[in-house]
């Protein structure tokens, strides 16, 4: 725990509380549609049926009995990948250090399972997280635009060596 604030693991409601944060903040900072909500649901979904717990984990950032943010590392698509997920905080939690503080335990815990690299996809728009994937040693390994969830974008990949 720091500054009052805890990282825990997924548990029971989360999931639901990160659809709709998730859903509710990209259609009003960004513009996303409806589309982008299944896509959580999606991701939240097949982590609670099938992630390894022993090399894939969700954090959940908790200030008394409200959430805060969240990150998640899971399997990339290649052997050795980590692919970094879910990162998201709530307007109330930016500006506290927590989502470096969140980057941070991923990544440890990345390292800790093993893994050789992490990868990650996001779009430019997301200003401040880009910096801190600067600023933790990840590269963008690829920009281009993209027309998704309703909106004009620029897509990145971000990777990160480990090892």
């Amino acid at each position: 725990m720091s500054n009052g604030i805890e990282l825990r693991d997924l548990a029971i409601g989360d999931a639901g509380w990160l659809i709709q944060q998730h859903a509710e903040l990209y259609a009003r900072e960004e513009g996303f549609d409806a589309s982008f909500e299944p896509l959580v649901a999606e991701i939240l979904a097949d982590f609670i049926r099938t992630h390894d717990p022993n090399c894939e984990r969700g954090w959940i950032a908790w200030e008394g009995d409200q959430r805060l943010g969240s990150i998640f590392c899971v399997k990339g698509p290649e052997p050795g990948q980590a692919k970094l997920r879910l990162f998201m905080l709530t307007p109330a939690a930016r500006g506290k250090g927590l989502g470096k503080r969140l980057l941070d335990s991923c990544i440890t815990y990345a390292r800790e399972k093993q893994y050789r690299e992490m990868v990650l996809w996001t779009h430019a728009s997301h200003r401040a997280a880009c910096a801190l994937y600067e600023k933790a040693g990840f590269a963008c390994i690829d920009s281009h635009p993209v027309i998704s969830f309703g909106q004009p974008l620029e897509e990145q990949t971000w990777k990160l060596k480990l090892t």
